[in-house]
This record gives C-alpha cells, sequence and structure tokens, in this order.
C-alpha cells in the first residue's frame, strides 16, 4: 500500500500513468480521422475519476509533478499548461495532501518560474495558490464554493455566476430545452445549506487528516439544524484570519477547528439518521442558461446582477429586505393612473350621482391599486445603481472594488463573436458615460465554439459550406490545451444535446463539466482585434451608419452575375472563352486607398483602382505582437479562375465605387448584420470608447513638470478578450 490518505495500490497508481500519457498523447500527435470529436474526454473522465474515488488525488498528484519535471527537463512546453492546470484542479477537488508531497510540487512551481510567458506566470500564480492551500488547508475549495454559491457571510464576499448565451442561430429551437436542462438541470435544489454542509466537510477532512470520521461527521452536518449556519460562519472566519496571518499560529489554527469538529460530533451524538452525502464534491458553479436573441440581453443580466445580489437594502425597486433576485414575481400595471384610461365598468362606480348628490357608499369604494413591482427599465437601472453606490453602506462600495464576477459564456460560432464584439462596444460606450457597471462587476468572456456543419464540410473549400469557426482555429493554435478541451467539442454538443432530448430521463453532466472546469481554470485572456466599418449608402438622405466585425467583412455585388467557369473555358481558341465580351467579364470599376501594414508601423499609404464583382477582408489577428494586426483585403473575379492582384495586407482602409452602382455588406458571415445599397465603407481599427474619456481628460495622463501626456501610451484600440488556458501577451 501507497502511505497516503485511503491507501492506493501500485496497480491503481499504474492506471493513472496510463490516463495522464493518453491525454499528453492528444497534444503531441494529430488526432485520426473520427477522432477530434473525443478531444476532452479523457480529462472529463479523469476528473470523475476522482470525485469518486478521492484517495486516488494524492497518487495522481505525483504522477504530475513527475511528468512536469520531464517536460521541463526535455523542454516539452506544450505538456506544462496542460499539467498545471491538471494539478490544481486536483489538489482543488482533493481533501488531504501530505506536507512531502506539497514540498515537492512548490519546489517543481519554482523551478518552471525561469520559463517565458505564459509558462513563468501561470506556474508563480499557482505556486502562490498552492502555498496558501498548504498553510491553510481547506481553503481554495472553502472560497471557490462560497464564491460561486453566494453563501452570506462577513469576511469573504466575493460572488461569482457564469451566464451561459446561446446564439439560436447555431441551435436548433428543438434541443434549446435539453441544453437548459444540461447546464441548469443538476443543481441540488439551490439549497444554501447543502454547500455549507460541503464547505465545512471539506474544511474539517482537510485539517484534521486521517483521523477524521468522515461518515460521522456528515451525518452530524445534516443534523445540525439552526446551529449549522452559526458553526460555518465560525469555520470561515478561522480561515480567512488564518490567511490573513500567514504561517504565524499553526497550532492554535488547526486546534480551533478540531474543537469546532468535536463540538459537532457532541451537538449530534444522539441523531441516528444516516447522511446522504459523505463526500464533499466539489460542486458546479451557479449557472443560468439564456438565448441571446436581443442586443442588450447581456447588458441587463450584468445590470441585474449587479442591482439584486449585493443591494437588498438598497434597491428602490424593491420594499422587502430580503427579498432574493430569483423570488421577485413582477405584476405588471396596465392603466396609467388617469380616469379616462380606465374602463366605464370601473370609472361609473367612482363617478358622484347624477341627481348631484354625493353618495357615501362611494367614499368607501375608494380607487385602490394592486400592489405591484415594476421591473425597471435599462436607463432607469443606471439610476438606482447610482443611488445604490452612493447611498450604500459597506460591501466594498466605498472603495470601489468589484466583488462580483460575471463569468460570460458565449456558446456559437464567429457569427456569435461578430455580435459579441458589438455588445462589448456598446457596453463600453455606455461605461465611458457612467463607469457603473465597472465598478461593480469583474467582467469575464468565455467561448465555447459550437457548429452546426461536420467537419469534412468545412474542409470542402469553395464547393462547400463556409467554415463558421476560423476564430476558433485560431485560439486553438494559440493553445492547444483550449483546441483539446474545446474545438473538439463543436459537433459534439449538438449531438449530446439530441441524446438528451431523446431520453429525458438520463441526465448528462458533459457540457456543464466543461463549462465548469473552463471558467474556473482558464484566466488567460487572449485578444482577438475589433474593426470598425463606417458605411455610407447610395442615398444621401440616409445617415451613415458604423458597426465593428472581428472575423470577416464580405462586398457583394448583387447585379453582377458571376462567371461560372469550366475546363473548356480556360482553353484559348474554345468556342465559350471567344463568345464571352470583356463587359460580360468585367465587375465594378472601385477605388481603394490602404495603409499598408508593416513590422515597424510606419505610415504606408498607397492606393489601387480595379475592377472586380466582390471583395473579402479577413482579420489576421497576431498572437506575437499587437502592432501585426492587421486585415487581409482580396478581390473576387467573375471568373474564378482568373486572379486580379494579389491579396493586399492593410491596418486601414477606404473602398467606395467609382461608378453609379451600389453594393451589400455582410459582417462576420452574419446574415443578420447585412446591409444593402452601400456605397462607401471605411474600415479602421476600432477605438476604445473609453479612450475619447480618457483623452478629455488631460490633467489625469500629463506630467506634473509640463512633459508628454501619458495618454500617448496608453492602448487606444479595442479587443475582444477570450479567456484561454494559456492567453497570450498583449
Amino acid at each position: 500500500m501507497d502511505n497516503t490518505f485511503g491507501g492506493v495500490s501500485s496497480v491503481m497508481e499504474s492506471s493513472l500513468y496510463h490516463n495522464v500519457h493518453s491525454i499528453l498523447r492528444e497534444l503531441d500527435c494529430q488526432p485520426q480521422a473520427g477522432s477530434a470529436c473525443n478531444k476532452g474526454m479523457l480529462r472529463w473522465t479523469l476528473h470523475n475519476r476522482i470525485e469518486k474515488c478521492p484517495s486516488v488525488s494524492v497518487p495522481l498528484v505525483k504522477v504530475l509533478i513527475k511528468e512536469l519535471e520531464k517536460a521541463e527537463r526535455i523542454d516539452s512546453k506544450i505538456r506544462i499548461i496542460p499539467l498545471l492546470h491538471t494539478l490544481l484542479y486536483t489538489i482543488l477537488q482533493s481533501a488531504f495532501i501530505p506536507e512531502d508531497v506539497y514540498h515537492r510540487i512548490y519546489v517543481c512551481l519554482k523551478s518552471l518560474v525561469t520559463l517565458p510567458l505564459p509558462y513563468c506566470a501561470i506556474a508563480l500564480n499557482y505556486a502562490r495558490q498552492i502555498k496558501m492551500e498548504q498553510t491553510t488547508p481547506g481553503m481554495l475549495y472553502q472560497r471557490r464554493v462560497i464564491a460561486e454559491h453566494n453563501l452570506r457571510n462577513d469576511f469573504y464576499q466575493l460572488h461569482e455566476k457564469v451566464f451561459v448565451f446561446m446564439d439560436p442561430a447555431v441551435f436548433p429551437s428543438s434541443l434549446v430545452s435539453a441544453l437548459k436542462a444540461d447546464v441548469e438541470g443538476l443543481d441540488p435544489g439551490g439549497d444554501a445549506l447543502i454547500y455549507k454542509r460541503r464547505v465545512m466537510l471539506h474544511t474539517l477532512l482537510a485539517v484534521i487528516g486521517k483521523q477524521c470520521q468522515v461518515e460521522q461527521l456528515a451525518r452530524a452536518l445534516e443534523n445540525l439544524g439552526e446551529d449549522l449556519d452559526l458553526h460555518f460562519q465560525e469555520v470561515v472566519a478561522i480561515v480567512e484570519q488564518r490567511v490573513e496571518d500567514g504561517t504565524a499560529e499553526d497550532d492554535q489554527y488547526k486546534t480551533r477547528l478540531q474543537e469546532i469538529y468535536q463540538d459537532i460530533l457532541t451537538a449530534a451524538k444522539d441523531q441516528l439518521h444516516p447522511a446522504s452525502n459523505t463526500e464533499p464534491h466539489l460542486p458546479s458553479p451557479e449557472v443560468s442558461f439564456h438565448i441571446w436573441t436581443k442586443e442588450d440581453d447581456i447588458w441587463n443580466e450584468l445590470v441585474n446582477f449587479a442591482l439584486m445580489v449585493p443591494m437588498d437594502r438598497n434597491s428602490a425597486c424593491l420594499d422587502e429586505d430580503d427579498v432574493r433576485r430569483n423570488s421577485v414575481v413582477s405584476t405588471v400595471s396596465t392603466d396609467s393612473g388617469i380616469e379616462g384610461d380606465m374602463p366605464s365598468s370601473e370609472f361609473s362606480s367612482l363617478m358622484l350621482d347624477s341627481q348631484g348628490g354625493a353618495e357615501d357608499q362611494t367614499s368607501s369604494q375608494s380607487f385602490c391599486r394592486r400592489p405591484c413591482v415594476r421591473w425597471p427599465k435599462s436607463g432607469t437601472r443606471l439610476t438606482l445603481m447610482m443611488e445604490a453606490i452612493k447611498g450604500s453602506g459597506g460591501y466594498g462600495l466605498i472603495k470601489e472594488e468589484r466583488n462580483l464576477t460575471a463569468r460570460i459564456v458565449i456558446m456559437g460560432d464567429d457569427r456569435t463573436l461578430g455580435r459579441l464584439a458589438k455588445t462589448l462596444h456598446t457596453i463600453r460606450k455606455r461605461e465611458a458615460r457612467h463607469l457603473l457597471l465597472t465598478k461593480r462587476v469583474n467582467q469575464e468572456i468565455y467561448y465555447i465554439p459550437v457548429t452546426n456543419q461536420s467537419s469534412s464540410h468545412a474542409q470542402e473549400g469553395l464547393s462547400g459550406p463556409e467554415d463558421m469557426l476560423t476564430l476558433a482555429g485560431y485560439l486553438g493554435s494559440v493553445d492547444p490545451w483550449y483546441d483539446c478541451n474545446l474545438n473538439g467539442l463543436g459537433a459534439m454538443i449538438l449531438k449530446l444535446a439530441q441524446m438528451q432530448s431523446s431520453h429525458s430521463s438520463d441526465s448528462n453532466p458533459f457540457l456543464l463539466d466543461i463549462i465548469s472546469y473552463y471558467t474556473r481554470v482558464s484566466q488567460q485572456p487572449v485578444h482577438l482585434p475589433v474593426y470598425s466599418v463606417k458605411i455610407s449608402f447610395a442615398d444621401f438622405t440616409s445617415a451613415s451608419v458604423e458597426e465593428v466585425f472581428v472575423s470577416q467583412l464580405l462586398i457583394d455585388f448583387p447585379e453582377i452575375k458571376r462567371f461560372r467557369a469550366t475546363l473548356k473555358d480556360t482553353i484559348k481558341g474554345s468556342v465559350r472563352y471567344k463568345s464571352n465580351s470583356p463587359q460580360e467579364l468585367y465587375g465594378a470599376v472601385v477605388s481603394l486607398n490602404y495603409r499598408k501594414a508593416s513590422i515597424s508601423d510606419r505610415e504606408q499609404e498607397n492606393g489601387v483602382t480595379l475592377t472586380t464583382c466582390g471583395m473579402l477582408v479577413t482579420v489576421v489577428p497576431s498572437c506575437r505582437a499587437k502592432s501585426l494586426h492587421s486585415v487581409n483585403i482580396s478581390f473576387q473575379d467573375i471568373n474564378p479562375t482568373r486572379t486580379i492582384t494579389a491579396p493586399l495586407r492593410a491596418v486601414s482602409a477606404n473602398f467606395r465605387v467609382l461608378e453609379n452602382r451600389s453594393f451589400s455588406l455582410c459582417l462576420d458571415k452574419d446574415s443578420r448584420r447585412t446591409f444593402k445599397d452601400v456605397q462607401s465603407i471605411e474600415i479602421f481599427p476600432c477605438l476604445d470608447p473609453g479612450y475619447c474619456l480618457q483623452s478629455s481628460a488631460k490633467s489625469k495622463y500629463t506630467l506634473a513638470e509640463g512633459g508628454e501626456p501619458f495618454i500617448k501610451y496608453v492602448n487606444k484600440t479595442l479587443t475582444l478578450p477570450i479567456n484561454t488556458f494559456c492567453g497570450t501577451d498583449q
């Protein structure tokens, strides 16, 4: 037997070693045909194994440390990020880790700090967390559950919530209910007592270790009754005080928790009811599932999250002190309060007698409104937030601490990311005026790529459907662990939802586990460049429109019929080749002025005039230098076998038609964002709306002795930050 908590045989450790190597092989080699959708299943299986058998956590940690030391020795950096995340997630799920194992972990992580970014940053962050977990056992688990399920206490007041937004353009309506059930249906009743019991069980087990009577403690916690909250508050206070004090008074910390442990067992020693759960599994976070139909859906959910969670006593739209945000039932009032708008049957009872005598009984029939709660509109909610921030006492508002974290998970394809960029730009505009939501809520963006097209169709090129996951492919090339866990699930999620809808009785926690793991572990953003396009229409009475895009912009002249080329059309001397006149083979005459992209980022203005039937502008994000963020501009000919000009790489461009023609414009492959009758467009990097506010406050960004303003060095461009497992330096 291995000298670990619970005892694990060498056969079990060998099996864990095989599981870890199977996961690493997915990173080192290209998957076989048909196995790409199985990526991420091995990681899920391994973590489920830890939940079902917690005793395997210690040998798994030893295996991961061996592989980390080997990866550093052979300079296999592709393995370091997955091993680091798997190591921390295992420690988070574990209840007991021996001191010698902690020491070996810390030594290994310190050696990884010498590596370049992002390896050193992740290793340093995890080294700090593991060091805190070593000095304060159970701290990581306790803080995680408290934040994810809003367990009220006076010592750790961070609150996190996951918002899943599904694009209806990708998901069939018949599968929406199945996806919602997968994401939200596994919450154990939403009872805070369940999570408090798990926190106390895990913390006491982590401190006491092998001497802890797990079954008796679990039974005692379920039979505590009203005293459970008092013990919970005491345990949280002891742990948080320990985090502040550091390594001082180690014996006193353990003694105080052992006293609580004995008090709980003594108080419930006469209770013989069996416990429903004796293992402190890490519960899934609080997740809300939304169908993203309106542009303001994300903004409204963030404002409601900021208003309704911590401001029960300050919200002007609620009268009760302890109203929960999920229990508010709004009754809509349909009358305006004006007598002329009331129904005649009700209005007649309030009128005086026609003979002129005032009836006494009418005074008793005074008009009374039904008590109702009006759900505030967007502008009203902003006012409520401003009043609550000014009038609230405590809860971190004086220091402007962002104690709320909204983890926004977007499920869709390139069209969905285009909508997300537009929404982010709108939110930044509103925050530039008020700066209220940014003070209250820390916003994290996550992206789960989902498509309804098969992988074979995406590879067919021009003759097949358009690839809708180009940005997901870029994220996968930057982060192999993202590619392994998320990119392979694009088509699998729809299959799982279809299976779930046909077998509604069987719950499948796979999708919820993916969301939980992704939002908990991936904290390193990859910044996708956002570009603005100013659209001017042929009808001069129409005002110009400014939009944003992140993947591509497509220009098409609908009145020009494309020439479908065959093999005979390309051979000189053929009848078809001679019969085509130049007027049939040429398109519209356009003018393009652009600033050429270069590594030095110097101004290089160029211009070109040519005939074309369309233009495609694709965004080229760069993971090495933000100065290389640019767009590729390619032109389309009527004859696909002929090339007009080589593609151009530009930072900004100005495109207009020189003839009396107009074109249609489609952004991010989304038919919902199509503009017709367009005369000219301007493409340029999107400026952060907050930059305009910063540039106006010159005194804040100017040197004290009249030097160059600091605003010169502030990043002006807006990017879409997608959290991944490794991220890039921005």
